[in-house]
């Protein structure tokens, strides 16, 4: 669905393209009163399919969830106002909220959720990973949602953005989505992808009704614009700005900056199947030889960001206090190799038996720190005697790498909380098989069998906090993946708002607990 492109939209829009000079040329006028609160971020509506852009949707607070989730990611109610689980973990009910309501009047109908997640049963959706036997309505208001084999994770899965519920108004004859009607307190008032929604407040909506009657997301490729825009007045919330940015804009003061731990991980994906990578010894000179707090300080302006393990403390439940922080020692690290074999050649390099330790290392620009922590690794691995070469391309060439076998080393910033509990990602990308961001080369059966256990469901909260320890200890001490740096979201807040909160998990921008300043 294509409408007409709002003027103020256009005159971003145009602001836009024509780049950051542009954008300062432009003054900065204040947005006038009754404007909506406008949000600017690097993400395209790539469409109304709930598995390409749920997460826009669900993040404006225009669609919900059978569930939602706490910031620690246990689950809590959302269109279910509560659950039952059956004792063989194969039967799960879902109430529905009573009064809950589409955005075209329409009651929400169990029948309508079984429609939607029927189709979120279907790859890319996550829910396509559970043993999922049957979705079924039991009268106008449960939701029975039947196992092949227990899957404690499902309460998670169901809180992603790809199981949103939409009305049975959104549906083409074909089943593709054409509309976006869902149940929450905000309902689409003009769309046009990939750049803009605008929503207003939904007078039916069942729960307490926004402060904040319009709001309008847009979006805008570079950081600095992005950051332009928040000073200038032309956005109330900026997200994905770049170091720089943020340091210009603390400086001058025009805006507040909000911040919040994320539980993504800049990593090192290791092929632990090359002759050279298999050697752990190998993996553990590549992690010895990084100087993290250096990057973090340098690059990301923020040592706290330094990467002392795989999952940052916004992950309280996976965060292992009990792991050795992982180091910088280059001398370590130079005995380490040594004894795999890889002396210095009169090159400065590394080599065994007339092989040099050469390395290509695959990244792409669409995060802008990774280009910048790919080349400051280049230098610190050739201190090292470690020769890598950097390809900078598009984000799907680690996947293909990892599927053809030519990936040798790459360079991501991983979501480990796509859903609110990260056992399912782990099982993607350290299962049997390894993952197109995991794993390469390399699996634990003791590792493959606890998230196997995680994802049924542990006998208790004692022995799933048990497994989860040794989860994170096999993935520290194997390195198959090397974490560099942990990730912190930073967003610019505009004077007008107040009540602004920001969502470690990335599942709301919390709209409705917004209010303008008086």
């Amino acid at each position: 669905m294509t409408l007409p492109i709002h003027p103020t939209r256009r005159r971003a829009l145009q602001l836009c393209l024509a780049g950051p000079a542009a954008m300062a040329s432009a003054g900065s006028p204040a947005q006038p009163a009754g404007a909506p609160l406008q949000i600017v971020g690097p993400w395209e509506i790539g469409g109304l399919a709930p598995a390409s852009s749920g997460y826009i949707f669900t993040r404006m607070q225009i669609t919900e969830t059978l569930m939602e989730a706490r910031e620690d990611g246990a689950p809590l109610p959302g269109l279910a106002e509560r659950w039952q689980v059956s004792a063989d973990g194969l039967a799960w009910r879902f109430w529905l909220r009573p009064a809950a309501r589409f955005h075209d009047g329409t009651p929400v109908t169990a029948a309508a959720v079984v429609r939607c997640l029927q189709a979120a049963r279907m790859a890319p959706a996550l829910l396509s990973v559970a043993p999922v036997k049957s979705v079924e309505a039991e009268g106008t208001g449960v939701v029975v949602i039947r196992l092949v084999a227990p899957h404690g994770s499902l309460p998670a899965l169901l809180a992603h953005s790809s199981t949103m519920v939409l009305a049975p108004a959104s549906y083409d004859p074909d089943g593709a989505v054409r509309a976006i009607i869902g149940t929450g307190p905000y309902r689409v008032a003009s769309l046009a992808p990939p750049q803009q929604v605008e929503a207003v407040a939904f007078e039916g909506y069942d729960g307490a009704k926004p402060s904040i009657e319009r709001v309008r997301y847009l979006t805008a490729g570079r950081p600095e614009t992005r950051a332009l825009m928040a000073e200038g007045g032309q956005a109330d919330l900026a997200y994905g700005l770049d170091p720089a940015s943020l340091v210009r804009l603390r400086k001058r003061g025009k805006v507040g900056i909000d911040t919040v731990m994320l539980p993504r991980t800049v990593i090192l994906k290791v092929n632990a199947g090359l002759p050279a990578l298999k050697d752990l010894r190998v993996r553990q000179a590549l992690s010895l030889s990084i100087d993290r707090t250096g990057i973090a300080k340098a690059l990301l302006r923020d040592p706290e960001l330094a990467a002392t393990q795989l999952f940052p403390p916004t992950l309280g439940t996976w965060h292992n206090l009990a792991l050795a922080p992982l180091a910088h020692d280059p001398a370590a690290a130079a005995r380490l190799l040594s004894e795999a074999g890889w002396q210095r050649g009169a090159d400065g390099l590394r080599d065994a038996a007339g092989q040099p330790l050469r390395l290509s290392l695959r990244t792409f620009p669409d995060r802008p720190e990774l280009p910048l922590i790919a080349t400051a690794l280049q230098e610190q691995w050739r201190q090292a005697g470690i020769a890598v070469q950097v390809n900078i391309g598009n984000s799907g060439d680690i996947p293909l790498g990892h599927r053809d076998g030519s990936l040798q080393l790459g360079l991501a910033a991983r979501n480990y909380a796509t859903v609110p509990d990260p056992t399912g990602t782990l099982m993607q990308d350290f299962g049997a098989a390894g993952g197109d961001w995991g794993a390469m080369g390399w699996t634990s059966d003791p590792l493959v069998e606890a998230l196997a256990e995680l994802t049924h469901g542990a006998s208790s909260p004692e022995r799933a906090a048990g497994l989860r320890a040794q989860v994170t200890a096999e993935l520290q001490s194997n390195l198959p993946v090397v974490p560099i740096a942990w990730y912190r979201q930073q967003v610019a807040v505009g004077p007008r708002l107040a009540g602004v909160s920001l969502d470690p998990l990335e599942r709301s921008y919390r709209l409705t607990a917004m209010r303008w300043r008086a």
